[in-house]
């Protein structure tokens, strides 16, 4: 299996070597050269399949000759082995045909942790064969830098720095960036907004010679491992509400459209996917995008759901790649024009693509509260504010077939919005207790490159 960037200018590479490099050199993002389908006996197969196996049968025709069977099983057995519930990925019905996919079990309790704990083992696995060491630079809004954190810290050849932007995120989430003690890992508060982070990182990416010099990798969802292990709850929860003899739809909050892209490339494996709808909170892109086929960045205005804080989605990019037919040049020319001007319009025939394989909604703030308070009341479960976006967008899209919304985060990560919207304040799992009482370490650092690039010179080894 070969991957190629989505702008058609950087050498095609195999799974581990995408894997590690994160961005292609020409700015672009790598996916594979095609997607190989799963039967329909092959994907009723996986009923009754722990979620490990079932990882396993989704990931194994993507990763080719990087890792052989039996460490492939043992890295993901790894990966998912600190998971607080035994499913993994538990769904939870909270209506008629509109379910919940708790993906919070995890270490850092937020879907992050899915992706990020088996990019971690692999990660280490390919790294101790080779003996390279690398510098792991990401941006995040709140959930990717936690996750990232926790997936890496204390591995002797990885470095890792973490940019988030400066009182925009909870404080559950700062904490649990600033609080591991390791010293291989670093939490770098940003004057700016995550977008700001984000350019950052980008522009790491793009400094070919800061690039080399540090041996750069990016595990931000730009990653396209990343993307790859989110698939795998797509078919755990599609086969266990009747697939593939009967489709099913899923509602995903969405700020940075790596979750939701992993449903396309589900569906694009034969998953019977029949709606993927993108739920947004006030800052809107994606949804404004869907309905105008403008592509126009605007100011980014904080909520109470700060993971979906955006303007800049990257993996949007690889959805215009496909809406574009793959034309590498065309989705260059998009990204060359939002740099230059801060926005773009989608060709018609790529537009009406788009459109096939998405529909989108928003929820704004008051909506997010209402859903977070109605929800609670009405069926005992209390929503993330994420989540809230999620099963408001939702609930414009219910049918006959069933609706999985995507329960990205832990209530207790965003204590101060639900305890505003529920009268309760979510407590943390115990193994967090003690989280507000450990010593934090941040470095506060403007949004200025040079400045950024400096300090990571300056603390990884020679």
């Amino acid at each position: 299996m070969n991957y190629i960037s989505t702008r058609g200018a950087a050498p095609v590479l195999d799974f581990e070597a995408t894997m590690l490099t994160g961005l292609a050199r020409d700015g672009g993002l790598y996916l594979p050269e095609h997607v190989p389908p799963l039967t329909t006996g092959e994907i009723a197969g996986l009923s009754g399949q722990s979620y490990e196996d079932q990882a396993f049968a989704v990931m194994r025709p993507f990763i080719g000759g990087a890792f052989g069977d039996e460490t492939l099983h043992e890295l993901i057995a790894a990966a998912y082995a600190a998971f607080g519930h035994p499913a993994r990925a538990p769904l939870k019905q909270l209506a008629p045909d509109h379910f919940l996919l708790e993906l919070f079990h995890g270490p850092t309790l937020a879907f992050k942790d899915f992706a990020m704990q088996l990019i971690g083992q692999l990660f280490q696995a390919a790294l101790s064969r080779s003996g390279q060491r690398v510098t792991i630079v990401g941006a995040t809004s709140g959930d990717t830098g936690s996750a990232a954190i926790e997936a890496f810290r204390g591995l002797g050849n990885v470095d890792v720095f973490i940019l988030y932007p400066h009182d925009r995120i909870s404080e559950v989430q700062r904490r649990q960036m600033t609080t591991p003690a390791e010293e291989n890992v670093h939490a770098l508060a940003i004057d700016g907004d995550f977008d700001t982070c984000q350019a950052l990182v980008k522009d790491m990416f793009n400094d070919f010679a800061f690039r080399d010099a540090v041996a750069l990798a990016g595990v931000n969802s730009i990653n396209w491992a990343r993307v790859l292990a989110q698939v795998v709850y797509y078919f755990t929860a599609g086969v266990a509400l009747g697939a593939p003899h009967r489709p099913v739809s899923f509602t995903v909050p969405t700020g940075n459209f790596g979750d939701i892209y992993a449903g396309s490339i589900a569906r694009a494996m034969g998953l019977p996917i029949e709606k993927l709808v993108i739920a947004t909170n006030h800052n809107d892109i994606l949804h404004r995008t869907m309905e105008s086929g403008g592509y126009v960045t605007d100011e980014v205005y904080p909520s109470i759901s700060p993971s979906m804080d955006i303007q800049v989605s990257s993996n949007f990019e690889r959805a215009l790649f496909d809406a574009y037919a793959r034309d590498g040049s065309a989705v260059a020319r998009a990204m060359g024009e939002l740099k230059e001007t801060g926005g773009f319009r989608i060709g018609q025939g790529a537009l009406e693509a788009l459109r096939e394989s998405f529909a989108s909604g928003r929820a704004s703030e008051d909506e997010t509260r209402a859903t977070i308070t109605a929800t609670a009341r009405e069926t005992g479960e209390v929503l993330c504010p994420h989540t809230a976006v999620g099963v408001h967008v939702a609930q414009a899209h219910l049918s006959a077939t069933p609706m999985v919304t995507l329960a990205t985060a832990h209530p207790a990560k965003f204590p101060d919005a639900v305890e505003a919207a529920t009268g309760a304040r979510p407590a943390l799992p115990p193994r967090m207790a003690d989280l507000f009482e450990r010593p934090e370490r941040v470095t506060r650092l403007p949004g200025d490159l040079a400045a950024v690039q400096a300090l990571i010179r300056e603390r990884i080894p020679a």
